[in-house]
């Protein structure tokens, strides 16, 4: 990892006003930062502003207070270098699986480009769908709905990449068969992630640290690193070491401090 961050919050708070005059306050003197190729989990209780820290590095919204940075520099808009999955997969029935990996450059182009179609068939086979190309969004599974969705995301090669509990949506068996294929991909692939995530082993799974937020507004209870080998499998959920931390990140979480 480089010792320069590629997102970096300093002293960010993210205050939003209601209908009726008042306002509430997600994020409070938010801090931390996020090496490049690093895989950093985001845990905390719902509420806490996980989801708006994610939109904050997109530049979807602005902090009211303090600074966030990619690569040195403010957020001031939205970014290529971004590619973003969400919590469902979003995808566009009209189209088939090639034409929702390719909307992306029909979006900013206009049209799509053979070399285009060929990156995206290419992304299509590193995410297992390459016999799925032509298939049309309602005939595929939720998992693989969201395997089209992550393909899209790495259609233009961004630097980071942002998951907004991508899995969560997933039926037990798909989110895990999910959570080791992300972690295939990012191996073959590496980016800077950050995950968001309730799920304190898929955290543990994936990440390289885990970022342990307070209750609302929320703000950084503990960082902690990952002291699991790479590559992980199966044999991972079994490593003493990951239920010790799991068992501490949920003793962090539940405490009456964490209330």
């Amino acid at each position: 990892m480089d010792d320069a961050p590629v997102i970096k919050f300093t002293n960010v708070e993210q205050t939003f006003g209601r209908d009726d005059g008042t306002s509430v306050t997600a994020l409070d003197n938010l801090n931390f930062e996020v090496g490049k190729n690093e895989f950093v989990a985001v845990l905390g209780p719902s509420g806490c502003g996980k989801s708006t820290l994610l939109r904050l590095i997109a530049g979807l919204v602005f902090p009211t207070g303090g600074r966030v940075d990619i690569h040195g520099y403010p957020v001031t808009e939205p970014r290529d270098e971004i590619g973003i999955v969400f919590q469902r997969p979003t995808l566009l029935p009209w189209f088939d699986v090639l034409g929702n990996v390719t909307f992306p450059f029909r979006h900013k182009h206009g049209r799509v480009t053979e070399a285009e179609k060929t990156r995206a068939r290419e992304l299509l086979r590193l995410v297992g769908l390459e016999q799925f190309v032509n298939a049309q969004i309602d005939q595929l599974s939720g998992g693989m709905q969201q395997r089209v969705a992550i393909a899209r995301a790495l259609l233009l090669d961004p630097d980071i990449l942002l998951m907004d509990e991508p899995f969560s949506a997933l039926d037990a068996l798909t989110r895990d068969e999910m959570s080791f294929e992300l972690l295939r991909i990012w191996s073959e692939r590496p980016k800077t992630v950050l995950f968001i995530t309730h799920s304190i082993p898929e955290a543990v799974l994936l990440a390289d640290r885990i970022v342990v937020m307070t209750a609302r507004p929320g703000a950084v209870r503990e960082i902690l690193d990952v002291p699991l080998p790479r590559p992980r499998s199966l044999e991972t959920l079994s490593d003493p070491a990951f239920h010790v931390l799991a068992n501490h990140i949920r003793g962090r979480l539940f405490s009456r401090q964490a209330a």
